[in-house]
């Protein structure tokens, strides 16, 4: 399990490296929630996908992400909100042996 840092801002993109995948990762807020795009090597693997606290992002093998992704509210059971990440709520890299 990996840690992936995030900013206290309404929306950002970053690059990493998630068990040599080359992943952009967008976080944005809408009035609905907070919410995720990624994609691997420029190709996307989910977009508009709901954060929720504590469940699995990707979910799915065939849609060709190794391992998974998932907040965690490290204060109690919320679901995440921008003005958390990165201290409160934190996104987790689960690798293939987490899960």
């Amino acid at each position: 399990m990996k840690t992936v840092p995030l900013s206290q801002v309404p929306s950002q993109t970053l690059k990493t490296t998630l068990d040599d995948q080359n992943c952009t990762i967008k976080v944005y807020t809408l009035s609905t929630g907070l919410y995720m795009d990624l994609s691997v090597d420029g190709s996307p693997i989910l977009t508009g996908a709901l954060c929720l606290n504590k469940v699995r992002i990707v979910r799915e093998a065939y849609l060709g992400f190794v391992g998974d992704l998932a907040f965690m509210d490290t204060q109690g059971s919320a679901d995440p909100v921008y003005t958390g990440l990165g201290s409160r709520f934190v996104l987790l890299y689960l690798e293939p042996s987490d899960l």
